[in-house]
């Protein structure tokens, strides 16, 4: 199948790259800057991942949702907060329908370059605070990108049931330099390593068995769990 994959350069996306070039043809992988902190910490990651697939790259600017959405994660946002992704503080990170928005645009732009498929990185561990990231928000999503298309383009989900540990797993078989991959929401020089994307990134490699290859500026002991 003929694919476009949606790739941020976070270790998720990247890992769903190497998948897609594994099982498809990817015909391009798609990139979106919509404001965050850390979009350009990720992008440069995206571009040379795919160039060392030999992927086309393509950047898509979406200025509209940093200048007039409300989140944390965005540059008009206040400060990152720090914490577990299943804290309640770390919903000030979601940027409002920012899935279904990109989902969008990429339905549009697969069509036009004859693909017949867009592949997503959304995982088990996005539940907790993004709706957009949930099997049920994917499926109705994946059923209007299919009948709002001629081609029926089919959403592919590939890690939507795994954890970010069985993520990093998938992506070391598959070759997937870690290095060269961005989680920080801080968007700082080095990774935080309190924020939720770093504490999920450092506990990936911990449940993988994996050396951890991310220079973090802080590698204290993990938050706990929150309570339910």
């Amino acid at each position: 199948m003929q694919v476009v994959v949606l790739c941020s350069g976070g270790m998720d996306s990247v890992t769903a790259l190497y998948w897609a070039r594994k099982h498809h043809d990817v015909r391009m992988a798609l990139s979106f800057d919509y404001g965050s902190k850390h979009n350009h910490r990720e992008f440069p990651c995206a571009v040379e991942h795919a160039r060392k697939l030999g992927v086309r790259h393509r950047l898509i600017p979406l200025e509209f949702i940093g200048e007039h959405f409300a989140s944390d994660l965005l540059k008009t946002g206040g400060a990152i907060p720090e914490g577990r992704y299943a804290a309640k503080n770390m919903r000030r990170t979601v940027v409002p329908f920012r899935n279904g928005i990109m989902l969008a645009v990429a339905a549009g732009l697969a069509e036009s370059v004859a693909a017949e498929g867009l592949v997503i990185a959304a995982h088990r561990g996005d539940h907790a605070i993004y709706p957009d990231c949930r099997e049920d928000f994917m499926q109705a999503i994946g059923d209007a990108i299919r009948l709002g298309t001629h081609a029926g383009i089919q959403l592919l989900r590939p890690f939507i049931a795994l954890t970010k540990g069985q993520i990093a797993a998938e992506g070391a078989k598959l070759g997937v330099d870690f290095a060269l991959t961005w989680s920080c929401y801080k968007g700082g020089a080095v990774h935080c390593g309190r924020c939720g994307t770093c504490i999920e990134r450092r506990e990936a490699f911990l449940e993988a068995g994996m050396s951890d290859p991310t220079v973090y500026e802080w590698t204290g002991p993990l938050p706990p769990q929150p309570k339910a």
